[in-house]
């Protein structure tokens, strides 16, 4: 794998569970390989101005979308959310960790598609253990979402972090550009 500034090395396991399925054309935009430098800054934007996300999921052959309130890092290589255990969501996280979160601005233009802006973030979620990085993120997610802080001390939630393989970013309806974070952002 590449190495740079908007890109990182990823693991092994995490090529396989990004990669375009076979079969299925996957033409990418031609700035795959070097995307504008502003990229990463509007898909931060992006993520800042919008609290929640559809966290895509699937388990027995079915895909499951569940809203999640978020927070995130600021190179953008990470992301967490809470659940509790109880949940499918959970289930359907502790069986398989590939997954997607969907965040879009259409809320800020419902009669314009053509404004809205959308990201799809790829990449494998790992419940964090009772430790400092639990500690940590779900002070980050009581932050952005106050309402959850007495539901983050809880036995019964679980923290998850997403480690971020890549970002599908798409402007204007249809025009798509990927993005891989570095160590930086």
């Amino acid at each position: 794998m590449i190495a740079g500034p908007n890109h990182i090395v990823l693991h092994d396991a995490m090529n396989i569970i990004d990669e375009p399925v076979p079969g299925i054309e996957w033409s990418p935009a031609p700035s795959v390989d070097n995307p504008s430098p502003e990229l990463g800054e509007r898909i931060g934007r992006l993520l800042a101005s919008q609290p929640f996300a559809v966290l895509c999921t699937q388990g027995g052959g079915q895909a499951y979308g569940a809203l999640v309130g978020f927070a995130y890092s600021p190179c953008l290589t990470a992301l967490a959310f809470s659940t509790p255990i109880t949940t499918r969501k959970y289930r359907l996280l502790e069986a398989s960790s590939q997954i997607a979160l969907v965040v879009d601005s259409r809320s800020r233009h419902p009669d314009d598609m053509m404004q809205v802006e959308a990201v799809t973030v790829t990449g494998r979620a790992m419940r964090l253990a009772e430790d400092q990085a639990r500690g940590e993120w779900a002070s980050q997610i009581g932050v952005r979402h106050a309402y959850l802080r007495d539901f983050l001390k809880a036995p019964t939630t679980a923290v998850f972090r997403v480690d971020v393989c890549r970002y599908f970013y798409v402007a204007r309806f249809q025009e798509v550009t990927q993005w891989v974070p570095g160590p930086t952002g």
